[in-house]
């Protein structure tokens, strides 16, 4: 089943020492980063930047007078004011990258459902490992979109945070080929713990 997915290696050894030896895997996946609403939202916010980006370095190229400085003739003025505009350029091109760190997040996610319990790992280098026991799974259901991908909600946390504002937090696998099938062995799982 690891070997139909493109799993970091350094992800793939931390799967195989998570599981346990009576553990089977019943269901592995990834989200499918050819539909996932989290990229499609920043490449629509990525087109902000284009313009923000683009200003940014016309306006730091119209205080330096059009050209490009000649530091033979010595430190200039509108050289200090021109650095003013480095750091729009540079938050221009973090919010263009965006995309593209989120697709890399995306491709260091792996849920996986065995016979006792499901996990999400979050990350290569640094993975976050999140168990979730069957009895932790008593509020499963589902977003999906028309082709079957979706988000399966295993777990919604909500508290109040220090000025009183209500918080939620959900715990999902993330934009998942055939949804239906993970929220159905999700509650199977679910079953267990009865």
């Amino acid at each position: 089943m690891l070997d139909k997915l493109k799993i970091p290696s350094q992800l793939r050894q931390k799967i195989d020492q998570e599981l346990e030896s009576h553990e089977s895997i019943r269901w592995i996946g990834q989200p499918n980063l050819k539909v996932s609403h989290l990229i499609i939202a920043c490449f629509a916010v990525s087109l902000f930047a284009i313009p923000w980006t683009a200003f940014a370095i016309f306006w730091i190229y119209g205080v330096l007078g059009y050209k490009i400085p000649d530091l033979r003739e010595g430190f200039q003025p509108q050289y200090l004011f021109a650095l003013f505009g480095v750091p729009f350029v540079l938050v221009g091109l973090g919010i263009l990258s965006t995309p593209f760190w989120i697709w890399r997040a995306a491709f260091e996610k792996v849920y996986i459902i065995t016979n006792k319990r499901a996990i999400a790992f979050e990350g290569a280098g640094t993975t976050t490992i999140r168990s979730f026991e069957p009895q932790q799974l008593a509020k499963i259901y589902r977003r999906e979109n028309n082709d079957g991908t979706g988000d399966v909600i295993i777990i919604v946390r909500s508290w109040k945070d220090s000025d009183g504002d209500p918080q939620k937090e959900e715990v999902v696998f993330l934009a998942i080929p055939n949804s239906k099938q993970v929220e159905t062995l999700l509650k199977e799982l679910a079953q267990t713990a009865l």
